[in-house]
């Protein structure tokens, strides 16, 4: 049963202080289930969060500039309120290193190369890297809505050039960078996102590809995402069989869960098989695509409401 005192936040961001259009439903149909939930910007220092039982995490897209204070956040948020997903999930996926760690457990990613700071790799350390041939991704491992992310080809130099100035700048200021094959079949195909709810699966949609090129500063500056095609897919056999296992892998990766989590989004692309395999898992602030998926909103809001 729903606890009338309960205080919820929907916690967002400075450039979204009325949440993103994917969340407005959300709101309203909380209402109808006797919950008032209270956009509240996380990194507003007039916030008093302990006057609220619950916050749950939304559009926080700024965090990735400032990571270390956004987990810092969290932790403190945790100290005097319930945190949907709770905190040390959050740390943990923040990091698309997480994905090392569904990588050994068994689960197929996207193969990728890891570039740690730490190394101080040159310009030829770089370049050795690189596949050579077709298409390849580079980005950094705190990143959110594509942002700072380019696509380069193997065969041309100038793009490797540009490939390796990418990664350099973003080793230069201490951020991780993944290096990955980019997996033709999602011009054609175009991602799989799958909805979980409550640990079980709500619906899926189609995104759209959405790198054409390098990457360009000046394309994402002032810039939270990337805007995105999306369309409601049936996920096929195959993908709810690699997202189930995703889900039901988190124990092994995170022991700390005593349940199942309030939401989880398992993206999916498929490899040059046709095969899928996992491009990000995304547990702290995903869109979940509520118009995408009919009664998705009412399955989430009577979740949250459980909970309360």
């Amino acid at each position: 049963m729903t606890n009338p005192t309960a205080r919820l936040a929907l916690a967002t961001c400075a450039a979204l202080p009325e949440l993103d259009r994917d969340d407005l439903p959300l709101r309203q149909t909380l209402r109808e289930r006797g919950i008032e939930a209270e956009p509240v910007v996380w990194d507003d220092p007039t916030v008093d969060w302990a006057a609220y039982s619950h916050v749950l995490i939304r559009s926080t897209w700024d965090y990735t500039d400032r990571p270390v204070q956004f987990t810092d956040w969290t932790r403190r948020v945790e100290r005097s309120s319930r945190l949907l997903n709770p905190s040390a999930v959050v740390t943990w996926n923040i990091d698309k290193t997480y994905l090392r760690d569904l990588e050994r457990i068994g689960v197929p990613i996207v193969p990728t190369i890891w570039l740690d700071p730490e190394r101080n790799f040159d310009a030829r350390a770089i370049h050795t890297r690189f596949p050579a041939f077709g298409d390849f991704v580079i980005k950094p491992t705190v990143s959110a809505g594509s942002r700072d992310t380019g696509r380069y080809a193997a065969d041309e130099t100038p793009s490797r050039s540009l490939a390796i100035t990418h990664a350099k700048n973003l080793l230069g200021v201490g951020r991780r960078v993944m290096l990955q094959r980019y997996l033709r079949q999602v011009d054609t195909v175009g991602e799989t996102a799958l909805v979980y709810v409550d640990g079980q699966f709500s619906h899926s949609v189609r995104k759209g590809p959405l790198l054409a090129g390098p990457f360009r500063a000046e394309q994402t500056e002032g810039v939270l995402y990337r805007s995105e095609v999306m369309e409601p897919r049936e996920a096929s056999e195959a993908e709810r069989a690699v997202a189930d296992g995703v889900i039901a892998a988190l124990p092994q990766v995170l022991p700390e869960l005593d349940g199942p989590l309030l939401y989880a989004r398992v993206d999916l692309i498929p490899d040059d098989e046709g095969k899928p395999v996992l491009l990000e898992l995304e547990l702290t602030e995903p869109s979940l695509f509520f118009e995408h998926g009919p009664g998705a909103v009412e399955r989430f809001a009577d979740a949250v409401a459980a909970r309360l």
